[in-house]
């Protein structure tokens, strides 16, 4: 994804030493964030601040399907990285919680319409089956820490992208622009966690390509549904379908958003046989931006 930003990364760093995964308890003030916070850029503005609603309760739902499945490991080092991932994605969900009321709902929009379809996907549709005899119940917890792979898949791609983009250089709020590009430098630095976990559980190729053809379109369409959630509510006027579609193309051209034909070129990636997610970013890079991060320097 690195490809479609004008900035360059000839200056990054290219390797590490071991990294110890560990949650950063950071905060961000977005209370005074103008709701355009990328200059000339609105609707990617309101498809980045959509995440906000979307990315809470599928974290929350990483972590309690990782909390299930972490007494049942007998790698200690696996187990060690199981809780640094837990820890960071609580954090995300917590930041972007509080994101979701200091700055959309501070804006005069109200997210729970779509907060229901979200929650009705991940503690509905993906909870657990206590009801179920015990094997089906682990061959389900196997179903689901692919489907985390998969999704944890995307989330590398996005934040391997965010980190290269030029929303910087472009004027981007500094404490809007930090709260995603922290996020992303973690989403890089624990993107090899949950595919290790699943193997772990059931190292099966099949079982790895059903997950990623399920994540796939529910990601995209996800995704896209916040973007325009937030954009017909957005406070300055609705954008509708047109302008909203020639946006994004201006805007990926731009590098400032990720275009859909490289985002599923990293689908069928996830189907190569040797892949593996340390393809995918630069663990080097992660580390160097959460070493400037003004909110990940300031965490307690």
């Amino acid at each position: 994804m690195a490809s479609t930003a004008k900035t360059t990364t000839d200056s990054v760093p290219t390797s590490t030493g071991p990294v110890e995964l560990h949650a950063r308890d950071v905060s961000f003030d977005v209370r005074d964030v103008n709701f355009h916070w990328i200059p000339k850029h609105p609707y990617v503005s309101n498809l980045v601040t959509g995440a906000n609603l979307l990315l809470p309760e599928g974290e929350r739902w990483f972590v309690k399907t990782f909390e299930e499945a972490l007494p049942m490991v007998r790698d200690e080092e696996l187990a060690a990285e199981m809780r640094g991932f837990i820890g960071q994605e609580a954090m995300h969900a917590a930041a972007h919680d509080q994101a979701l009321v200091d700055f959309v709902k501070a804006n005069g929009i109200d997210p729970e319409p779509f907060q229901r379809q979200v929650e009705w996907v991940f503690r509905k549709l993906l909870a657990p089956k206590p009801k179920s005899s015990a094997r089906a119940q682990r061959k389900h917890l196997v179903e689901r820490l692919w489907l985390i792979a998969a999704a944890e898949h995307y989330t590398a791609v996005l934040g391997d992208f965010a980190l290269n983009s030029t929303w910087r250089e472009a004027g981007a709020d500094p404490a809007m622009a930090d709260l995603f590009l922290w996020h992303a430098a973690e989403e890089v630095e624990h993107r090899c966690v949950a595919y290790n976990v699943a193997s772990y559980f059931g190292d099966s190729y099949l079982r790895r390509g059903r997950a990623m053809v399920a994540v796939v379109p529910g990601a995209l369409i996800l995704f896209f549904r916040a973007g325009r959630y937030i954009s017909l509510r957005d406070s300055n006027g609705p954008i509708r379908a047109h302008r909203r579609f020639f946006q994004y193309q201006r805007a990926v051209r731009a590098g400032m958003a990720p275009s859909v034909p490289k985002v599923l070129l990293h689908s069928i990636n996830y189907f190569n046989p040797w892949f593996h997610p340390s393809q995918v970013g630069n663990t080097a890079q992660a580390v160097a931006y959460l070493a400037t991060s003004p909110a990940a320097r300031n965490a307690h």
